[in-house]
C-alpha cells in the first residue's frame, strides 16, 4: 500500500507530531488513494484540540469557520487543509447536525461516529493505515456499508442517504443489504433536509455513470425528493413505441444522455407528465397528449422547489417542452431549426431526443435514431457552409431598406421575409438580390 501525502500536508503532520499530538489522514483523500485515484483535498485528524492547534500553528495563517465542531481551516504553501479535532457526538435532533459535539484523544471513538466504512479508516507513516471497519475490504468490493448500526446512521443525519446513492452513481458502489433496508426504512427523513443540499448532491447523482441502475433500485428514495416521479413507477405505456413502463423508460433515458446538469435533470423530467396526460385511443394503445408541455411546468416548479439556478431552471424548462419536437432531415428544415433554437440548444435537444430513443423499444429505438443522425448530418452541412440563419447573417439591413420607401414599422418585417427566402432557397443571401426580391413584393402589392 502506498499512500502519497505532498510535502505541504507532511509538514502538517510534522508540526503536530513535533508537538506531541497525533495526526492521521482521514476522509475522502485517504480512500481515493486506496482506489488508486489521485488525491486533491487532503483532510487530517488529531487528538489536538483547537486551541492546542492554534498554539501549533501560531505562525500559519488560520480560518475557524467550523471551530465549534473542531474543524481548523490551516493553509500550508499557501492551500489549505482542514484539520479536525477527533471527537464524538451527541444525538441528532433536526436529523441532519449533532446537537453538541465532545472532543476527545481516541480515533477509534472519533471513527465510530462515522457514515460508511469506507470513510471510517486513517493513516499516518508511524501507524500505516487504521481500519477498525474493513473499509479498505470494502472498498476493493466497491461496497458501501454503515458503521454500526445504519438505522442510528441515517435516523442522525438524512444527508447521508443521499451520499450512498451518490457513491453508487458515481464510483459503481453497491449498498449491503441492510444498510440498503435502513435507507428505505429512514426515506421520510429527507423532507427535513434544506432543498439546496438536497439539490446539490441530486445533481451530482444524476451525472454519475451509474445513474440508470441507482435510478431504478432507489426508486423511494427519488421519489422522495421528487413527489411528481411516484405516479411514473409502474406506469405501462400501451404503445408499441415503448417496451419499458414510464419510470423505467426515464431511468434509461437519464443514463444515456450526456452527463451534464442540464441534460441530466430534463431526461428525469421529460416524461414525468405522462401518467396525467394518458388517453387511450379505441383499441387501446396509449397517447399521451400535452405530455410535454405539462411536464415542462412540473420540472420548473419541481426545480424551483429545489432552489435550482434560475438559467437551469430555464434551460431544463425548455428542453422538456420541446423533447417531442419532430425533424424533417432535410436542410431547409435545419436551417429554420438553427435559426428558431440557437445551435447549441439544438444539439442538446437532439442529445436528449437521442437518449430518449434509446430508451425506446428496439426498431422504434433505431428508426428514430436513424432520423436523428440524417437531421444531425443536415445541421453539420449547414453549418460547414456558413449558411444565413439569422437576420444577423443576412446580406442587407434596416438601413438598405430605406431605400425602398416602405414606413419604418414594416422594415423588422422586410427583413424576417427575406429570412425566409434565404432559409427556403428562394433567394440567394446577396444584397442586390434580396433588395430586388422585397422589391417585387412591394410592387405586387403582397400583404407584408
Amino acid at each position: 500500500m502506498k499512500i502519497d501525502l505532498p510535502a505541504r500536508v507532511l509538514a502538517l503532520i510534522g508540526e503536530l507530531e513535533g508537538a506531541g499530538y497525533h495526526a492521521y489522514l482521514v476522509g475522502g483523500a485517504l480512500r481515493d488513494q486506496l482506489s488508486g485515484i489521485p488525491a486533491q483535498d487532503f483532510d487530517l485528524a488529531t487528538d489536538a484540540a483547537p486551541d492546542e492547534m492554534r498554539r501549533v500553528f501560531e505562525n500559519r495563517r488560520i480560518l475557524d469557520h467550523g471551530e465549534k465542531h473542531g474543524t481548523l481551516c490551516v493553509f500550508s504553501e499557501g492551500a489549505p487543509v482542514e484539520i479536525t479535532t477527533f471527537r464524538t457526538e451527541s444525538a441528532y435532533s433536526d436529523a441532519r447536525h449533532p446537537d453538541a459535539v465532545t472532543f476527545t484523544r481516541s480515533l477509534e471513538a472519533d471513527l465510530a461516529r462515522r457514515d460508511f466504512t469506507v470513510n471510517a479508516m486513517a493513516y499516518s507513516k508511524r501507524t500505516g493505515l487504521i481500519d477498525p471497519y474493513g473499509g479498505k475490504a470494502d472498498l476493493k468490493r466497491k461496497r458501501l456499508r454503515c458503521v454500526g448500526d445504519p438505522d442510528r446512521r441515517f435516523s442522525e443525519d438524512a444527508l447521508r442517504i443521499l451520499r450512498a446513492l451518490r457513491f453508487c452513481a458515481v464510483r459503481g458502489f453497491s449498498v449491503e443489504e441492510r444498510t440498503k433496508r435502513a435507507i428505505f426504512d429512514h426515506v421520510d427523513a429527507l423532507e427535513h433536509l434544506a432543498r439546496e443540499r438536497v439539490f446539490s448532491e441530486l445533481e451530482q447523482t444524476l451525472c454519475g455513470k451509474e445513474i440508470c441502475r441507482v435510478l431504478i433500485e432507489f426508486a423511494p428514495v427519488f421519489c422522495a425528493l421528487i413527489p411528481e416521479l411516484f405516479a411514473s413507477v409502474g406506469f405501462e405505456q400501451h404503445s408499441p413505441y415503448h417496451c419499458y413502463p414510464v419510470y423505467t423508460h426515464i431511468a434509461r433515458t437519464v443514463g444515456e444522455v450526456r452527463a451534464t446538469p442540464e441534460l441530466r435533470f430534463a431526461a428525469l423530467f421529460h416524461d414525468v407528465a405522462k401518467p396525467a396526460c394518458f388517453r387511450p385511443d379505441a383499441t387501446g394503445r396509449g397517447h399521451f397528449p400535452g405530455h410535454a408541455e405539462r411536464g415542462a411546468q412540473i420540472a420548473k416548479q419541481a426545480l424551483s422547489s429545489l432552489r435550482a439556478p434560475r438559467a437551469l431552471i430555464d434551460r431544463v424548462g425548455d428542453l422538456v417542452r420541446d423533447h417531442d419536437e419532430k425533424f424533417k432531415p432535410d436542410l431547409i428544415s435545419a436551417r429554420r431549426a438553427i435559426a428558431r433554437y440557437g445551435k447549441e440548444y439544438l444539439l442538446d435537444l437532439l442529445e436528449l431526443e437521442r437518449a430518449d430513443a434509446l430508451a425506446h423499444e428496439q426498431k422504434s429505438a433505431l428508426e428514430k435514431r436513424a432520423r436523428l443522425a440524417a437531421f444531425i448530418a443536415c445541421i453539420e452541412e449547414v453549418c460547414e457552409n456558413g449558411d444565413c440563419v439569422s437576420l444577423k447573417d443576412l446580406a442587407i439591413n434596416g438601413e438598405d431598406l430605406l431605400s425602398l420607401s416602405v414606413p419604418s414599422e414594416q422594415i423588422g418585417r422586410l427583413l424576417e421575409r427575406a429570412l425566409d427566402a434565404v432559409i427556403e432557397g428562394r433567394a440567394n443571401n446577396r444584397k442586390e438580390e434580396l433588395l430586388a426580391y422585397l422589391e417585387r413584393d412591394l410592387k405586387t402589392g403582397e400583404d407584408l
